[in-house]
């Protein structure tokens, strides 16, 4: 009871002085809880932008990969191999099915077009899913095709039916044809000919514009590799890369079984392809290298400026709460004194001060921690246009730094403390 007086009396006397330290402890706790929120999230955020530009990982027969590797053959190169289309749905098989965003099956072959307004030879052409339902190994469904995974597109009309004689042309080879919506184009090769309902012109701001996307079924047949594809894009949620992915990536075989299990049970897009290809025999899959090093180098330097943000905030929160304490703990040296003269031990006198600084921090770190999650928020909002996940393990580090904090701040003071000799503090008063 009189300790709890004591307790009281003492913020009492100095609730101003008190105060100022409570709210230094708020804005170090608000201003930690708020970097390292965004810290712990920036990574899922970055990937999200990112893999809306498109796949990050591609998947060729092993044949043209090798091919295409040893001789930087390009993408309108004739395949020789193929992937069997019935094994491309197996990829919502692997261990990380849920990252796996979407993916599509495509044929890349050459026809020649012919419209009311103009013809074209040797066009290169892309067979692809566009919205197809396929039916997996586990007895579930999913939804597959180029309509999200070519969400930036600009597309004027609609996107054609998997089952229908329809297309979409892209705007450079639109002009060429004078093809518009509802237009009729000619595909022809050695194996026949079809016609097909043009349902839109898109603009992709790349070389797609000057090609045409079909039903797969349509130009699998005009190319006589029916059943067969020769690309599959597949867009994942990956984790950035970081010292133990691209070791994997060079060669998982050489990582230890500790190694291996973290690699392989973390979602880094060495890891997802490297599953793939357990499901889809004969084939490579290889992570879009761009994409990756891009987000690791700006999630890196990112994560870098807001740890160091979080550490400069601390030492200033040291240097405020010590000098703040200090200057409290002087005021009240004959009250010390006094206390010293009754019989109070200097460990009781560094309890009181502990449970000043206890009390302080634990408001102070609530306080801080709401306003944190705020601005966190309020960041993800402005800067991603999404909210920032809070992690658990925020609020216990931030509690941790806090109290750290205090200690150092409140350890000089307690030195000072027990060396108050009663007589002589007394006696100047």
């Amino acid at each position: 009871m009189f300790f709890s007086r004591l307790l009281h009396r003492s913020f009492t006397r100095q609730l101003w002085r008190r105060s100022l330290v409570g709210l230094t402890v708020a804005l170090c706790a608000s201003i930690s809880v708020a970097m390292l929120g965004v810290v712990l999230d920036v990574g899922d955020k970055l990937n999200a932008e990112l893999t809306a530009y498109g796949s990050n990982i591609v998947v060729q027969p092993k044949a043209d990969a090798v091919v295409s590797s040893l001789y930087e053959t390009t993408a309108d190169t004739e395949s020789t191999a193929f992937i069997a289309e019935e094994e491309v749905a197996n990829i919502k098989t692997i261990f990380w099915a849920y990252n796996i965003v979407d993916f599509t099956a495509e044929l890349t072959g050459h026809v020649d077009a012919a419209s009311a307004s103009g013809q074209a030879t040797d066009l290169a052409v892309t067979g692809t899913w566009f919205d197809k339902e396929l039916s997996l190994s586990t007895g579930q469904t999913t939804v597959a095709g180029v309509t999200t995974l070519r969400s930036w597109w600009t597309l004027e009309g609609s996107w054609p039916a998997d089952d229908a004689d329809e297309a979409v042309v892209g705007s450079s080879l639109a002009r060429r044809l004078g093809l518009g919506a509802g237009d009729t184009v000619t595909l022809s090769t050695a194996a026949g000919d079809r016609s097909l309902t043009v349902t839109g012109v898109y603009t992709s701001g790349d070389e797609d514009d000057d090609s045409l996307y079909a039903p797969l079924a349509i130009i699998q047949d005009l190319t006589g590799h029916a059943g067969q594809v020769d690309e599959v894009e597949v867009k994942a949620l990956t984790t950035p890369e970081n010292d133990l992915s691209r070791k994997a990536a060079r060669n998982p075989n050489v990582l230890s079984a500790a190694e291996w299990e973290t690699w392989y049970c973390t979602a880094y897009a060495s890891s997802i392809s490297y599953q793939i290809e357990e499901v889809i025999p004969g084939a490579v899959a290889k992570q879009v290298r761009q994409v990756a090093a891009v987000e690791g180098k700006v999630l890196e330097k990112t994560q870098a400026l807001m740890i160091l943000m979080t550490a400069l905030s601390l030492v200033a929160a040291v240097l405020a709460v010590a000098s703040l304490t200090t200057a409290s703990l002087v005021e009240r040296t004959s009250e010390f004194a006094l206390l010293k003269a009754v019989g109070a031990s200097s460990a009781s006198i560094n309890r009181l001060i502990l449970a000043e600084t206890a009390v302080i921090g634990a408001i102070g770190t609530a306080v801080g921690a709401l306003v944190g999650s705020g601005i966190a928020q309020l960041i993800g909002q402005v800067v991603f246009g999404s909210s920032i996940t809070m992690r658990p393990m925020v609020y216990v580090l931030v509690v941790v730094l806090v109290a750290l904090v205090l200690l150092v701040a409140t350890a000089s003071s307690l030195r000072t403390i027990l060396r108050i000799q009663p007589a002589t503090a007394l006696h100047r008063r």
